[in-house]
């Protein structure tokens, strides 16, 4: 038994020379996705398809591993199990097959299908009504469904000999990795953004990542996980990197320098102009979004227009048009969906009343006032990571925080204050008031500034909204040595 890897079927309407480079990067791109999962796999290309074959000695389980494994390769259509038998005749191919699917055509519907290439002295009609009455003659329950059966026998015959395909399962479809070259998809794992790296994956492109962390306990690692799924179950042929932008001290800038309306426009703007240069640096032609027409306030067709100003380079969207329940469901399908559901929120960055329709001469006049200086400093800063290593920062133990969970649990504490870190504006709509406990107004972007001249004898708990922001300034207070800081989660 060997696997027959059938081509996506534009591959075999390119020309003579486009479809031999494709066969071959397939080749071996197949070879570098099998390699790790043991030693003596063979694999061979032809014209129309690929062969895989394990040594004798395979056991059910490695056998299982190769399947799954080439159903996620990027170029094949569909994988078939497959016997290679000599064509004897009709009765010696019809105890072939009844060997290999009696058992499950019982209480089922069937057909079976032959396909000739060569001189024979039957038809594939021929064959075909043969083979069926003899599996229904063994089979009583089964039935015979030349439309929608459930199961499709599949006899290919190929001058003296034949191919029995035991099992057929489809492949992931597209062109093979690395020959339509390379970019740089934008991601944060939610739904839309790994869905639109998977899709650029599939189409042949080699999908490196880069990430902007915004400030929020968790979210890089979380986003690496998810990276490192799509990596290893669609992309491992090719080794890729992970970028990740330290963004908090533009977030920060954002908010004391831009109209809170036009946050989510310019921050965006921002996140291109450093993709653009970080991707340039690496030598990278495309940048990648997970952007969907009208799905929030930057993605309407007004403000994508002013994002793509601030880009060097240009900006694919392969979702630009896609519903919103159509990208959860292709998450769900490619084993992204369960990253997005837990993936940590990031409060602070965004507007509370975002323009929608953002006008020009606004969000230029508003970025003049915008220090670049931090900027070019997030840039600088950029770490890189290699596919494989992804996960090697994942175990690194968070230190223990001082919480208080209620305004019951509040009153207990002796010598504390509160210190409310949200944007004046959001802070307006909803006060938080605390009688019987100080409460302190400092904005989280001005916090880092500002802590160093609190009083060390006396604790201060952060409050945002979420929870999220107030989690990351205090674990960046503590890597400062500021350890009288917590978290107040009531309100």
């Amino acid at each position: 038994m060997y696997y027959l890897l059938k081509l996506f079927p534009e591959i075999t309407i390119k020309s003579r020379s486009v479809r031999r480079q494709m066969i071959r990067c397939l080749v071996g791109n197949v070879r570098n996705v099998l390699r790790p999962l043991g030693e003596g796999i063979q694999v061979q290309g032809s014209w129309d398809a690929l062969h895989v074959k394990l040594p004798e000695t395979a056991v059910p389980e490695w056998s299982r591993q190769v399947e799954a494994a080439l159903t996620r390769i990027p170029g094949i259509h569909e994988v078939q199990s497959v016997d290679d038998l000599p064509l004897l005749s009709f009765d010696d191919t019809a105890q072939h097959l009844l060997a290999a699917w009696q058992a499950s055509l019982v209480d089922r519907s069937f057909r079976v299908t032959v396909k000739r290439r060569g001189q024979h002295e039957f038809t594939s009609e021929e064959m075909e009504r043969y083979l069926g009455q003899a599996l229904l003659d063994a089979v009583p329950s089964a039935r015979v469904n030349l439309g929608r059966p459930d199961i499709n026998v599949r006899v290919d015959v190929i001058d003296d000999r034949m191919r029995l395909v035991r099992r057929s399962r489809p492949g992931l479809g597209g062109y093979p990795l690395g020959v339509q070259g390379q970019a740089m998809t934008l991601i944060s794992g939610g739904y839309d953004s790994p869905v639109a790296a998977w899709k650029m994956i599939r189409r042949g492109i080699k999908s490196h990542f880069l990430f902007f962390d915004l400030g929020g306990a968790g979210h890089e690692p979380a986003v690496r996980e998810v990276c490192h799924h799509l990596w290893q179950a669609y992309g491992r042929s090719h080794r890729v990197h992970f970028f990740s932008v330290p963004f908090e001290g533009v977030v920060d800038e954002l908010q004391r320098s831009i109209p809170d309306g036009l946050i989510g426009v310019v921050l965006k703007r921002m996140m291109m102009r450093a993709s653009s240069r970080i991707a340039a640096r690496a030598r990278i032609p495309m940048l990648v979004t997970g952007d969907a027409i009208a799905q929030v306030s930057s993605q309407s067709l007004t403000n994508l227009a002013l994002i793509d100003e601030a880009s060097d380079l240009p900006i694919l969207r392969p979702l630009i048009a896609e519903d919103k329940q159509d990208i959860i469901d292709t998450a769900r399908r490619i084993g992204t969906a369960r990253f997005a559901e837990v993936m940590p929120e990031v409060c602070g960055a965004i507007s509370q009343r975002p323009n929608t329709q953002a006008q020009r001469p606004r969000v230029v006049a508003a970025e003049q006032r915008f220090d670049f200086r931090v900027l070019d400093n997030a840039i600088e800063r950029v770490s890189m990571t290699r596919s494989e290593r992804l996960l090697e920062q994942l175990t690194t133990p968070e230190p223990l925080l001082h919480v208080v969970q209620s305004a019951h649990e509040l009153a207990r504490e002796k010598n504390v204050s509160v210190i409310d870190i949200r944007p004046d504006a959001e802070r307006d709509s909803t006060p938080l008031t605390l009688p019987s406990v100080e409460c302190l107004q400092i904005p989280f972007y001005e916090l880092q500034a500002q802590a160093e001249s609190l009083p060390g004898d006396r604790r201060y708990l952060l409050y945002c909204d979420q929870g999220v922001m107030s989690r990351m300034q205090v674990l960046h207070l503590l890597d400062r040595g500021l350890t009288h800081f917590g978290i107040y989660r009531g309100a």
